[in-house]
């Protein structure tokens, strides 16, 4: 992860709201571009939702859209989960390599 923290980005919902999301990580997988976000605005007591969307092309326009096919869905959380406790846990060695330990 980068040291000055992650990049966030507003998208419009389909009930025209704005949505602001934290982007934790991108997979290139089978051709397509993945991207793993969680809501900006959490507090401690939610339980988080990791958002997965793919990079689609509409009308010559790069579009980040939901996945609708629950295998692919599955399939991509069970990648984004898997590198994101890789890099929790390279994370925590690195503070404790800071510390000492």
């Amino acid at each position: 992860m980068d040291e000055y923290g992650n990049d966030y980005i507003t998208l419009i919902d389909e009930d025209g709201k704005e949505v602001e999301l934290e982007h934790l990580d991108t997979v290139e997988y089978k051709g397509n571009t993945y991207y793993a976000f969680l809501p900006a605005e959490m507090s401690l007591e939610d339980s988080y939702e990791l958002i997965i969307m793919k990079l689609d092309k509409e009308g010559g326009e790069d579009m980040l859209v939901t996945l609708d096919d629950e295998d692919e869905l599955a399939e991509m959380f069970q990648i984004f989960s898997e590198r994101l406790e890789e890099s929790f846990e390279d994370d925590e060695e690195k503070e404790a390599e800071k510390e000492g330990y």
